[in-house]
């Protein structure tokens, strides 16, 4: 029990509930997408995180909850996550969130291919190759004549390059930036973009018929990316991101829990071998983070 008392453990407990929330977001918004139109949706889970952001750290941060320094990032960053979540949410209106989940947890290695073409970061042949075998997994999950083989896939492809820049941005420029501030951004620019689609997508009884599923989608994303902010105050990268594959599993488990889906045996191989790339990739930046460090002490 000590060990869930340091920085460390508080961090790893953080990021698996981050994941649970994000399962519970995806299950949820299966179901919703069904019930309410999909735009609408989507424009009040950002209006929500803003809000709530608003609400919950103005208090503290008062004006310095506004001020950044890269305006024009935080405006590129807030627009490749709503294109991201519109990808997850009209995906998921046709694929399983068990093997839809499994595909887009494929980009912290994608983002790892981006940073060493737009950053010019060393890639060692390590990485490549866990690279390749996420992409094998995929391939067995979207196989021709499988559970989720379809036009719908464009969904799942796109958002994984999306959110591959999403996160090659955030990582070039997250030291200059206070993360709350970046939260309630995100949130904003999330709801203004879609505040003139949404007046043409605009149903009051829906939101009077259906307003507990509008909140639930709303509070487990905003819930699930607060809990993430905080795992990455407590714990280094390296330790926590093996943590986010613990997804993969609730979502699964979800899936079958909602919607009584069960992925085939090559769609479960392919989420083992793709949830295996992801750990790898996680243990090799660790690595390395430690040979780095121990290589910097002698001359320190």
């Amino acid at each position: 029990m000590a060990f869930w008392r340091t920085q460390q453990g508080a961090g790893i407990a953080l990021i698996v509930l981050a994941t649970l929330a994000f399962a519970i977001l995806d299950t949820v918004t299966k179901y919703a997408v069904t019930l309410v139109p999909v735009l609408m949706l989507l424009w009040f889970r950002y209006a929500f995180q803003a809000l709530l952001t608003f609400v919950l750290r103005f208090p503290v941060q008062k004006r310095r909850l506004f001020r950044t320094p890269n305006p024009r990032f935080q405006t590129l960053r807030g627009v490749l996550l709503l294109i991201t979540s519109a990808c997850s949410f009209f995906g998921l209106r046709y694929l399983p969130v068990g093997e839809f989940t499994a595909m887009v947890m494929l980009s912290p290695l994608v983002a790892t291919a981006m940073a060493a073409w737009v950053l010019k970061d060393h890639v060692s042949h390590q990485r490549w190759l866990l690279m390749a075998a996420g992409l094998v997994g995929v391939l067995l999950v979207v196989r021709p004549g499988g559970q989720v083989f379809s036009w719908a896939l464009l969904f799942p492809v796109l958002l994984v390059t999306t959110y591959g820049w999403f996160q090659v941005l955030t990582s070039r420029l997250s030291g200059e930036e206070n993360p709350y501030t970046t939260h309630f951004y995100t949130g904003l620019v999330g709801a203004v973009v879609m505040s003139p689609i949404v007046v043409f997508n605009w149903s009051t009884t829906a939101l009077l018929t259906y307003w507990p599923w509008f909140l639930l989608v709303g509070f487990s994303g905003t819930f699930g990316h607060l809990m993430l902010i905080r795992a990455y105050t407590r714990a280094s990268a390296p330790v926590l991101t093996p943590y986010l594959y613990t997804q993969i599993a609730f979502a699964t488990v979800a899936g079958w829990l909602a919607f009584k889906h069960v992925p085939d045996a090559l769609a479960w191989l392919g989420i083992a071998v793709i949830a295996a790339s992801g750990v790898g990739n996680a243990l090799l930046s660790a690595h390395e983070v430690t040979k780095l460090r121990r290589a910097v002490a002698p001359a320190a």
